[in-house]
């Protein structure tokens, strides 16, 4: 994965000296979905975005600052032989109006395209309006709805 860069925004995948801070925005990402995860959650998540080759996570940078990030996957369909899930997305609140949330979607989209991707998509709560604002300009939202079957 490349590095893309513009004025203010640097998009690159994640290192491992992210991890700390990685680890603030990954906790107000939860946090913003109501879902406390213990802390082993959090270590076998990065383990994985650095080295798993499954998963990706991609950070944003203002002014060498991580700021945001993503974290995506590829996988079959029954009728598509491959899509891009892009499964988590967030920036820091103080971040945000610049850009970022935008830029991190667009490098997804070249990595799906690279990747020979049919799809891209990504699901977020309904009532969340600010996010809900970008994802209209930049994508189309098809109706439907997502239920959760619990399993245990």
């Amino acid at each position: 994965m490349e590095k893309i860069k513009n004025e203010q925004i640097e998009i690159a995948p994640l290192k491992a000296e992210d991890r700390s801070r990685w680890n603030v925005l990954a906790r107000s990402y939860k946090a913003f979905y109501e879902t406390e995860l213990p802390n082993k959650s959090y270590d076998e998540v990065w383990e994985c975005l650095l080295n798993d080759q499954k998963i990706f996570g991609l950070g944003a940078y203002l002014q060498g600052n991580l700021v945001g990030f993503t974290h995506f996957l590829f996988h079959r369909t029954i009728w598509m032989e491959k899509a891009c899930y892009l499964q988590d997305l967030f920036v820091d609140e103080t971040a945000r109006g610049h850009g970022v949330a935008r830029a991190l979607i667009e490098q997804v989209a070249q990595i799906a395209r690279e990747h020979d991707s049919t799809k891209l998509y990504w699901q977020t709560r309904y009532d969340n309006t600010t996010a809900r604002a970008l994802y209209d300009k930049i994508a189309h939202h098809k109706g439907f709805i997502r239920y959760d079957y619990p399993l245990n």
